[in-house]
């Protein structure tokens, strides 16, 4: 997975406007649910909220010769505003099955951020792939969790038309999921990203067994990928399962791990907690340690996480003014973090 560095920049609250040579886009939404709608290819985008870095990659899909090849042959896409795209004549609507005209008109809505409007529309386009996945995202982004896990199963079981009428009408149709508090991801219309959807639909309704279901399916597909291992090393520390296996498994997610960028070290930060309450305090200590030794682009509250988590270790290892150090840092930075004044008593 090949990673660039990228910036946008912020001209609303919770609107972002992206500008490139394929063209503009536009995102809006809240973090855990951001949608773009403009003119670029496939893309995943990994970055820490706060900062303005991400990590930009693209996905081949597998297929992607015999895909682009159909792009370009059976649905060229015009140099036109992706609005004017989208507004269907009177012949044309005549001619085009309703569902597929719900899509269409969900995208213009989406376009012009009427999102209830939009739904309304992608409901009843709910039966193609593509109505699916947006339908999807955008309950989940309203709260309506049971609908959006409805939607983007749907999506799942019809995963091989995904893509299908936004390559037709030009569209590029992302989101942003929160993997962590630290670290959050740019996802497209594949099986991945509604998969990384229904995770967080079944987290946000605490049904932890499907969300692991999930991204143990997403491993199988991805097996490298470190923001699904980033994503299940999370879900099986923070869902409250006191079980060793689930630990052990951590572990064993984050193998071989490095220091390399946010996403790693995030991914060692949960390593060292499993470590930790697997009874290796050492191990977990060296862990930490190694997450600390590069400091670059990672976001303050990263790296609060890990010396906080350090600090625990270092108590546990009967080493209380290491500890003490650690925590004094702590409360120099933010008084307010975590138990850190109680544990001082100040």
């Amino acid at each position: 997975m090949g990673f660039r560095f990228w910036r946008r920049i912020k001209i609303a609250p919770g609107v972002t406007l992206n500008l490139s040579k394929s063209g503009g886009s536009l995102s809006f939404g809240p973090r855990g649910a951001k949608f773009t709608v403009g003119s670029r290819g496939k893309r995943a985008t990994v970055g820490i909220p706060g900062t303005g870095l991400f990590y930009t990659t693209t996905f081949s899909g597998g297929k992607s010769g015999d895909r682009k090849k159909s792009s370009s042959s059976e649905h060229f896409v015009p140099t036109v505003p992706l609005e004017d795209r989208l507004t269907m004549g009177f012949f044309k609507r005549l001619i085009t099955p309703d569902d597929e005209k719900s899509l269409v008109d969900g995208c213009r809505e989406l376009i012009f951020g009427s999102e209830e409007k939009a739904l309304e529309h992608l409901e009843k386009a709910a039966c193609l792939a593509d109505g699916a996945y947006l339908a999807g995202f955008l309950a989940l982004r309203r709260g309506r969790l049971e609908e959006a896990a409805h939607f983007l199963t749907t999506a799942v079981e019809k995963h091989t038309r995904l893509g299908h009428y936004f390559s037709r009408y030009g569209i590029s149709a992302t989101m942003s999921l929160a993997i962590t508090e630290e670290i959050s991801v740019h996802v497209s219309p594949d099986l991945c990203g509604v998969l990384l959807g229904l995770v967080e639909t079944y987290q946000r309704q605490e049904q932890w067994e499907d969300a692991i279901v999930c991204l143990e399916r997403l491993q199988e597909m991805e097996p490298d990928n470190v923001v699904v291992k980033l994503s299940l090393a999370e879900l099986l520390m923070e869902a409250g399962l006191e079980d060793t296996n689930a630990w052990r498994k951590v572990v064993h997610v984050a193998e071989g791990i490095t220091n390399e960028t946010p996403v790693h070290a995030a991914l060692m930060l949960y390593k060292a907690k499993a470590l930790h309450r697997l009874g290796l305090a050492t191990a977990a200590r060296d862990t930490l340690t190694s997450a600390l030794r590069r400091k670059k682009d990672r976001s303050e509250e990263l790296l609060k996480a890990v010396r906080y988590e350090r600090a625990l270790v270092y108590e546990d290892l009967a080493q209380p003014r290491r500890a003490r150090s650690e925590f004094e840092k702590l409360y120099a930075e933010d008084i307010d973090y975590e138990d850190v004044a109680v544990r001082l008593g100040v």
